[in-house]
C-alpha cells in the first residue's frame, strides 16, 4: 500500500477548548505557544487521568467543593 502524503498546511484536529492553539520552537529552543499555560493546565486537569494521583483521598474532597 502507498503511504498517504501529509499536507503541510493542514491543521491537526484538536479539542474545542484548545482551538487556535499554536506551538512553535524558537531559535533558542524555547517553546512559544499562543495559549496561556494556566489554560492548558486547566484543560489537562479536566481531561487527563494522572496515574500518580488516582488513589489520593485528599484530592477527591477538593473536586467536590
Amino acid at each position: 500500500m502507498a503511504k498517504k502524503k501529509e499536507d503541510k498546511n493542514q491543521k491537526p484536529k484538536v479539542a474545542k477548548e484548545l482551538d487556535g492553539m499554536e506551538v512553535n520552537i524558537d531559535s533558542f529552543g524555547e517553546i512559544q505557544n499562543s495559549l496561556s499555560i494556566d489554560k492548558i493546565n486547566e484543560f489537562l486537569n479536566k481531561n487527563v487521568d494522572d496515574k500518580k494521583l488516582r488513589d489520593r483521598d485528599d484530592l477527591d474532597n477538593e473536586e467536590e467543593e
